[in-house]
């Protein structure tokens, strides 16, 4: 018990400051202002959604096309998550389970009826939880979640379901554009990857006033741990978002990177840029991080978040004037693969054709004969199956011109396993054939892939080109929003507690040019929004 009186003693101030507590905050009621009843630890999920249905982009998504999405349900709605999102929009945005009850006495079709006749405060999206939450290890259960983490995962999960419609993710959707630079030869490589948060570091060296602090912690460890402090004499340390932006613009030191300019290892720089700005910006503080003792534990900092932001010293330009390249290959060249034998003649005597035991012990790199017979069973049907076969060399790759019948360039042949189990999962053998070539035959990858490209699964493949810089390399990339880098906030989430393991989250939402608090079920006009104290911030392009 007295280390619980410390815990709480050490974060009540937080707790406070963020719910608001001691102010006569005025209820507010109708659309938009529907609160969300605690299903047990969800309070991570109702912060999420009441932040994203107070974007237009999910609004038209799903409350003004309701009754098409209904329409075109499948017979069981609870397993339909387009459903349950329009029913959840409603709930939220139709203002029917959000009336001031002391104006039900006014209205003239309204008796006074008793209490458990009257509209209920919130909604119970039971049935949203269970469906979002289904087969996912953490989701699924109810225990307190990261809400960083459940927003990534409900983008993912609308992101499977949007496929040839509009995906209201679209307006959170960026490119990131990673620079690495050789410190040996100072040749760059750009590449770049999508996200949909802007996850940035929290630099407490950085704090403004690192005295203050010093002289709080001594004054408090003179008193006993369990007595009681007043939040507003807390001082924690202040920390200028500019800062944040630095850290996050510092570039990394890279150990053990393999130069393909000096075809050895050595370190390299790696910095981050985004190379697009999307409608609105989802930022996170990474307040969460692993204290000395392997404990996780969450940063009680103060930073100060400014209201509007210009973030054009963000922007990537790619490949700059006087810049150079490095050359392809990121990895020592593998030395050519000996074929064994051995294998060869174990396959040939179970009456498989001699050149289709080679292709299947090269395709398998050499791991045995069950996985290359594993490979011949697959590949029979294939229209090469026994054709005569002569291996690539490996490491040749800089001539290209390593002759031999089979040309210049070897086709692309994707992973047997990856493209089983994408065809598996209703998609066709040239849309998961493209997956699986985007993403180098990584099946993990290729599956947020074939979500994340669904305008692109029926367009035809590109056949690639035996000259450089053909057709493959106009393959088409996904579409992003991009304009100007300057941002208002619109929303934050904040986090009471000490870890992400436990602890309550609220949501503030700006709506009609007032901060308004989301606290599960209760809604209330906000006096004093803590904006120093949230986890993630919601800004809005201007």
């Amino acid at each position: 018990m007295t280390e619980l009186e410390i815990d709480i003693n050490q974060k009540i101030g937080e707790w406070d400051v963020i719910q608001e507590a001691g102010s006569q905050l005025k209820p507010m009621y109708g659309p938009g202002y529907t609160g969300m009843r605690n299903l047990g630890n969800s309070c991570y999920m109702n912060s999420v959604m009441q932040v994203l249905f107070n974007i237009p982009d999910f609004q038209t998504r799903y409350f003004s096309a309701a009754d098409e999405i209904v329409s075109s349900a499948s017979a069981n709605p609870s397993t339909d998550f387009n459903t349950q999102m329009t029913k959840l929009a409603a709930g939220l945005l139709s203002g029917v389970y959000s009336k001031n009850p002391e104006k039900l006495e006014e209205e003239p079709n309204q008796p006074n009826a008793p209490h458990y006749l009257q509209p209920p405060s919130g909604i119970r999206p039971q049935m949203f939880k269970t469906l979002v939450g289904k087969g996912h290890p953490e989701f699924s259960t109810k225990r307190q979640q990261d809400a960083q983490e459940f927003l990534l995962h409900i983008i993912s999960v609308i992101e499977k379901n949007s496929r040839g419609s509009v995906n209201a993710c679209d307006c959170f959707r960026f490119q990131i554009e990673d620079k690495v630079t050789c410190t040996a030869s100072k040749k760059v490589r750009y590449a770049s990857r999508e996200d949909y948060c802007l996850s940035l570091p929290v630099p407490v060296d950085a704090a403004i006033n690192k005295e203050e602090v010093k002289k709080y912690n001594e004054e408090r460890a003179k008193t006993d741990a369990t007595t009681l402090v007043d939040p507003k004499s807390i001082v924690r340390p202040i920390i200028p978002f500019s800062e944040c932006l630095t850290a996050f613009l510092e570039p990394a030191l890279v150990e053990d990177f393999y130069s393909s300019a000096i075809q050895a290892k050595t370190s390299a720089l790696k910095s981050t840029r985004l190379a697009t700005f999307p409608d609105y910006l989802m930022v996170q503080l990474r307040k969460f991080t692993i204290g000395d003792d392997w404990v996780p534990r969450k940063l009680d900092v103060s930073v100060q978040m400014p209201d509007t932001l210009e973030l054009c010293h963000l922007r990537g330009r790619g490949l700059q004037p006087g810049e150079e390249e490095l050359p392809a290959g990121d990895s020592p060249p593998e030395p050519p693969l000996e074929i064994s034998e051995a294998t060869v003649t174990q396959l040939m005597d179970m009456g498989f054709p001699r050149e289709s035991c080679k292709r299947a012990i090269f395709h398998t790199k050499n791991q045995g004969v069950e996985a290359a017979m594993n490979w011949v069973m697959e590949h029979m049907d294939d229209p090469d199956f026994a054709s005569p076969f002569d291996p690539p060399q490996s490491g040749g790759g800089a001539g290209g011109g390593g002759g031999g019948a089979s040309g210049p360039k070897a086709a692309f042949e994707p992973n047997p396993e990856g493209l089983g189990m994408l065809m598996s999962m209703g998609f066709s053998l040239e849309q998961a054939t493209k997956a699986l070539k985007a993403t180098s035959n990584n099946m993990e990858r290729a599956v947020d892939w074939i979500f994340s490209h669904a305008d692109e699964l029926d367009q035809p493949m590109e056949t690639e080109d035996a000259s450089e810089g053909g057709a493959a390399a106009a393959a088409q990339l996904p579409k992003y929003k991009d304009g100007p880098e300057k941002y208002k906030l619109v929303a934050f989430i904040s986090h009471m507690g000490t870890s992400t393991n436990v602890g309550h989250y609220v949501c503030h939402i700006l709506r009609d040019g007032q901060w308004v608090i989301y606290n599960d079920e209760k809604v209330a006009l906000s006096e004093n929004p803590p904006k120093d104290l949230a986890y993630l911030y919601l800004y809005q392009r201007m």
